[in-house]
This record gives C-alpha cells, structure tokens and sequence, in this order.
C-alpha cells in the first residue's frame, strides 16, 4: 500500500500522505522532541523576498503569454482597420522651385520623366536583375521581411541609422503608396500594406509596380525613362549587361551614376553590378559561361532637362545633394530614398548664391579664359574645364559657383569634381600642421616661417638620418640652396615641403588636412602627398581656405539657405563650426601666404593687378604633375574663392589630359589664367578694401621680406642665380644640413629672387619655354 498511497500522492500535487496514526499515539509520530525538531526547520528556512513572490516563473511565463496574444490581438486589429490606400507616386510628385538668395527665381526643375511599361515589353533577364539586386526570394516569399522589419523598427527607435534590405514588395509599397520618411507608424504600415498587397496582386504585377515607380536619377522614374536616359534605347531593349546596370544604379542613383561618380563609386556600382550578376548565376537564371563574357556598360552622356541650361543645372545638382544629405542625417534614410524624397516632391528652397557674384564670377570666366579658347587652332583648346566656388568666409555661405560651360554641354560639375590633383595649394597645409604641432626640423629647431630649408631640387628626403627614397624636382629644377620657409612657400619650392612633410610625421600632416575640411578617406600618409598628388574639388579647397581665413574655425560650405516642403521646413546644418586649429597657427599660415601673392607666383596676376586698390590678399599657386591642372586659391578677409582648371578629353570618357600649349602658352600655370580669374571677381565684388586681423608675428604679413641685392645678399645664400641643373642623386652635402636653427637666420630674410630672369621662366607665371614637367607646382 505505500507504493500505492505514494503514486496517489504525487498525483495530488507531488506530496506523500502523512502516515495514518495509531490510536492513543501523538501526532508526528515521536512525542514532542519531534514537534520541536519540525518547528525548529520551519524557523531555520529564509522567508520569500517581496520581488520573488510577486516575479515567480509562472507569473513571468503568463505576462509574456499575456503580451504575445494582446500583439497578435492588435496586428489583428491593425490589418482589419489599414486598407490599402491609393497610390501616390503621381499625386505627390511637384516642381521644385530654386531661388536666389535675395527670393528671385532661379529655376524649376520641370516635369516628372516617367513613362509606365508593361511588363511584357521588358526582357525577362532584365526582370531578374533587379530581382537578383534586390530580393532573390522575392517569387517564394509573403512580401515582408520579418527579420528586417524588425531591424528597421530597432533603429528608427534607438536612433542608429539607416536599414534597407526591405523587399521588393515593401519598397514598392513604399514608393506607391507610403512615402520615404522613417517612422515606426510608416513600418507598421508598410508591414500591413506589403502582406495585403502580396495576397491581392501577383508577383508580376507587383515586380512590374516596383520597376515603373522606382528613381533611378538623371530624373528618371521607372524603367522606360531610365533606359532612356542612361543608354537611349527603350526598356524593350536593354541587354542584361544594362539591366544589371539599371538595377544596382537604384542603390544610391547619383553616387552611382557613371557620368558624375568618383572613383570610389565607379568602384562600388561595378562591384554591385558583378554582384546582380553573380547572383543571377547562383539563382540560374544566367548561364555561367556567358557571364564571364559580359563587360561593364558604360552609360551614355546624360542630357539634362529643360530649364538647367547654363549654370543653373550646377547649382541644383549641389543644392539636391546637400539636400538629400540633410535628409539622411536627420530622419534616417538611405542615400536612394533621400534622393528620391528630394527630386521633384515640391520643395521651395532657397540658395545661398548671391546672383550679383554669380553674374561676376561667369563673367571673370568669360573674358578670361572661355573668350580667348581656340580649338579649331589649338586642339588642346577644346579640353580645358574651368570649375570654381567662392565661399563667405564669416557665414560659410557659397556665395557662386561655375561648374563648367554649360550644363548642358558638361554633365559633370567642375565645381564639385575630385579626381583631379591640388598640386602645390595643398603646402600651406603642410605648414598648418607643423606651426599646430609644435612641430620641429630634423636638427630639433621649431618650424617657423624664418626656419631655413635646404632648397635644392631632388634633395632626397631623410626621416633621422635614413633616406625615405623620395626626392622629388622643383619646377624647372631650380636650385634654391638654403630658404627660409616663407620664402620657399612663395616660391613653391618642393624639396622644402617635401622634408618638412616628414619632419612633421605625415600622419599628423593627413590628421590637419581632413581637420580643415579634406576628405581623407583611404588616402595614404606617405610623403608623396606633400605634392598633393591625392584628388580634390575647388569646393573642398574653397572650405579649407575659408577655415584658414576664419582664424581656424571650421568652415563647411553650405549652398542651401532654407528648404521648404508643405509647410515643413528643414534646418540646414550651420556651416560654421569649431575650432579645428588654433588661431594663432591659422593666422601664421595666411600671414605667409600674403606672400605668394605679394613676393612670390601671384605677382602679376594679383599683386599688380590694377583693381586691386591695396585690397589684402593670401593665396596660393599649384601646378599639377604633366600639367593636368592649375589652381589659384585665395581669400581676403570676407571672401575665400579655389579656381581650378582641367585638363579632360570629355570624347575619351573624360580622359585627363596635359594642358601644355593651351591658350598659347607653354605651360598653364596656377599662377596664370586661374590667378586671373579669381582676381577679376574678387576685386569686382570685394566692396571695401580690408586687411587681416592675425594674431601672429611670423610672415609677410607682418614681418615682409626684403630682397636683397649684390654683396647685402648674406653669406648663407648663394650668390649666383639658381641653376637648372639635374639633382643631385646623393644626400644634402653636410656644409647644408637638412634644415637650419632659427637663429641661424640672417638679419635679412634671403631672397631668391635672382638679379636677372632666367630665359626660362616668366616672372609672373613660371612658364618655361620649354614644357618641362613642373612637378606639382
């Protein structure tokens, strides 16, 4: 019976019976010595804590149980109340209006280049490219992504950014009938939307949806207008080559877009174009051996829309892309659905473009260089891109820009490019680093605008007594001995940098640059680009220049002044921000590079410029390695202008292509026609005269040099005039070491300046007769 009695009590609840008690016996079995022992263990157990009575496991499992049936109650809910709305893809698309900063109209940007296609008339390989690009589920799947929904809602929570990898179904209820704003009400409704959607449309229809709605920039919507504009020809026709193309463009359009894109982003659409390719493979739907065969599609040239003629296309192009970042930043969205809340969905925005120094800006351009192009007598005429951006250096407002000739005849903003080389306006950036850093020469003297420098060309660079294999020539391999610092930035002497680049540790040099607005993204610090041999734009160095000229307050260069869309304004990001280097070092760099302008490869183009009028400049010349480009970047107290030529073969997929010869001359150099330009507008549109507020005792500025002449020259400084001899190949000859104590510097800055003009040199330009290699000037 005990077994028995022992299963009935587990039944009960897991308690054995107490044993039946015989009669005339006490309870508990032992007398009472084992009621003390049984009260005794009653005492000794803990008693509950208040959090374990009321979070016991049972109570935990029924309020998760609990919350599980009220979401599935309200999902429930939710689906029965949201229907599927009307679509909006047409509704919403408006104008935008641009205006200039004073509220006149700049432009429209006309109506929306949409044309609907049936499925049936888009090859079926071309169907599945965007299938492989964007959901290779997409005919097995519900509509929705779960996992990515959730991640999506995670983020939009936590603020950490932007999520795509929706579906196609949900990106094209997203595009038709939501909008591109991330909020957790929008994913809610787009969740619902995409299953009723799957459940009531087939696969096709919504393919065919996805593909006519999408933006695929060039103001492209669907696919019919994106064959259009990319390869001319109707989506009827397209290869599977473009419409690989055509599917990973819809990623990020303008990043991606191979008539505008950098470098880096050709890179990036040719890696996603492999990448629907491969998976086309992977889903056999493409046969292996004819994928290896396949070669990327370049696009056509773009043609843009009415209304964008002249420089307006330029200005709109940039303005969008501030735009779409903006948007990005402050409601999470990816770059795609950014540029397609931008493009044509009724925003008033207003540009900070001055339209009187805009006028003065193209105008400059125009009587100094455009007007005096010949390409029927000079081929090379015919491959000169202008492109400049002047910035006010207090509000860092782009006050002009010229992205080129027209935007209707160049496509790409010359304005905004950066594939092309800074050259020698990259060495004040050199000098900034060292005077932030405290920095000192090989011998362990401070580097100052008086330290002296061994200026001879090809002088190969030492890092603490061990060559780092690099010495590069100076332009027409002038020989300039030993130069103090302000001497060699006015001269543009590369040796100097060079050394001084290592002296400084190129690291801290690449830290300053991208401290003071250089995009420094995979560039390596290597003492090569103290030549600045990497890419940048006159926008970019316009930024640069203006935080030098604001004391060392970082400057960002913003276009947009306000943006408006259905009585939603946005807030643009002040384009002032802080202190990036100290004042006193800024204010070093522009005292010497008052120099350039005064003393040194600016002098005819802007000192000696008649509308000048004793208006105080800073600026600096570059020459790029074979004569590729040539800059002149320069600020007064207000305003900081970057003036860039190019050379581009626009018929050879924009080739670069050496300017020797262009416009008559040998060599076109920075402190030429870019000089030119950038004084004409400048001094036009400056208002009153004004000087420089520094705070420094080193520099032209306020210490200016002297040029010395016959025996006053001192001892240190040769006294013949610079050869043009090869380099030498060995080391400094130890009679002049690397660099020289301050306080060997004498009482007279020395001047390179020699008696009489080499026959090869001009004095206001550096042209040679000769096109010699300037080696990064």
């Amino acid at each position: 019976m005990g077994r028995a009695e022992d299963r009935r009590a587990r039944q009960r609840g897991g308690r054995r019976a107490a044993p039946r008690r015989s009669p005339g016996r006490p309870a508990g079995g032992n007398g009472p010595a084992a009621g003390g022992r049984a009260a005794a263990r009653r005492a000794a157990r803990p008693e509950k804590s208040v959090l374990r009575r009321l979070f016991t496991w049972r109570k935990l499992l029924g309020a998760f149980f609990a919350l599980c049936l009220l979401g599935i109650g309200a999902f429930v809910v939710l689906y029965l109340a949201v229907d599927i709305p009307k679509g909006n893809a047409d509704a919403t698309r408006q104008s935008n209006v641009y205006r200039y900063s004073d509220g006149k109209i700049l432009a429209r940007s006309g109506e929306i280049n949409r044309e609907l296609v049936d499925l049936s008339k888009v090859p079926k390989e071309v169907q599945n490219c965007f299938v492989a690009a964007e959901n290779k589920t997409f005919y097995t799947d519900s509509g929705v992504d779960l996992k990515g929904i959730a991640r999506g809602l995670l983020n939009t929570v936590t603020g950490r950014g932007t999520q795509g990898g929706s579906t196609i179904t949900q990106q094209y209820v997203k595009n038709f009938y939501l909008n591109q704003d991330r909020t957790v009400t929008r994913k809610v409704k787009e969740l619902v939307i995409s299953l009723k959607v799957d459940r009531k449309m087939t696969k096709e229809e919504i393919l065919a949806g996805y593909i006519n709605t999408s933006y695929y920039g060039r103001g492209a919507y669907g696919i019919q207008a994106a064959a259009r504009a990319y390869y001319r020809v109707d989506a009827k026709d397209l290869t599977v080559e473009q419409g690989a193309y055509l599917a990973a463009l819809m990623q990020a359009p303008s990043q991606y877009d191979w008539a505008v894109a950098s470098d880096n982003g050709k890179e990036l659409v040719k890696n996603r174009w492999n990448y629907v390719l491969d998976n086309m493979v992977e889903q056999k739907w493409l046969d292996p051996a004819e994928r290896r065969t396949m070669k990327f599609p370049v696009p056509k040239e773009p043609q843009p829309t009415p209304g964008q003629e002249g420089q307006k296309g330029y200005l709109i192009a940039l303005a969008n892309r501030q735009l779409a970042e903006q948007l990005m930043k402050e409601q999470g969205l990816t770059r795609a659905e950014a540029e397609r809340a931008v493009e044509a969905q009724g925003w008033n925005v207003t540009l900070n473009i001055d339209s009187k120094k805009q006028a003065a800006l193209e105008k400059a351009v125009e009587t100094e260089l455009t007007s005096k192009l010949d390409p029927d007598k000079r081929k090379v005429d015919g491959h000169v891109q202008a492109g400049a951006v002047s910035v006010d250096v207090k509000t860092g407002k782009i006050v002009a820009l010229y992205g080129g000739e027209d935007y209707f005849k160049h496509w790409l903003s010359n304005a905004t490019r950066r594939d092309y080389q800074p050259a020698s306006t990259f060495k004040p950036l050199i000098l900034a680093a060292a005077l932030e850093h405290d920095a000192k020469t090989q011998d362990g003297q401070p580097i100052t605008a008086s330290t002296i420098y061994d200026g001879t060309s090809g002088r190969q660079v030492v890092d603490h007594g061990t060559k780092v294999g690099f010495g590069p020539p100076n332009e027409d391999k002038v020989n300039y001995g030993p130069i103090t610092v302000q001497k060699a930035m006015n001269q543009s002497v590369n040796s100097v940098f060079a050394q001084m680049g290592v002296d400084v540790g190129m690291t801290r040099v690449m830290d300053t640059a991208k401290q003071l607005g250089m995009d420094t993204k995979g560039m390596q610090a290597v003492p090569a680009q103290t030549l600045g041999s990497m890419g940048a734009s006159p926008l970019e160095m316009a930024g640069i220049y203006a935080t030098l000229a604001n004391h060392g307050k970082k400057v960002t260069p913003s276009i947009v002044k306000s943006a408006e869309q259905r009585g939603r304004t946005i807030e643009m990001p002040d384009p002032i921000g802080e202190q990036v280097i100290s004042r006193q070092a800024a204010d070093t760099v522009t005292s010497v590079l008052t120099g350039v302008v005064d003393d040194g490869t600016a002098q005819r183009s802007v000192r000696d410029n008649p509308l000048r009028r004793g208006q105080q400049v800073a600026g600096k010349t570059g020459t790029s390695d074979e004569n590729k480009s040539a800059w002149f970047v320069g600020y007064t107290p207000k305003l900081a202008t970057a003036v860039g030529l190019f050379g581009e073969d626009v018929k050879q997929n924009g080739k670069h292509v050496p300017l020797y010869g262009a416009l008559g001359v040998p060599r076109v150099n920075g402190g030429g026609f870019p000089a030119q330009i950038w004084a004409r507008y400048t001094f036009n549109v400056m208002g009153e005269i004004s000087t420089f507020d520094l705070d420094t005792k080193q520099g032209d500025a306020v210490q200016p040099s002297q040029t010395p002449s016959g025996s006053e020259s001192p001892s240190e400084t040769p006294s013949e005039t610079p050869t043009t001899s090869e380099p030498p190949v060995s080391e400094t000859p130890s009679s002049t070491p690397p660099s020289q104590t301050p306080s060997q510097t004498p009482s007279q800055t020395p001047s390179q300046t020699p008696s009489s003009t080499p026959p090869s040199q001009t004095p206001a330009d550096d042209v040679p007769d000769d096109p010699v290699d300037p080696g990064n000037q």
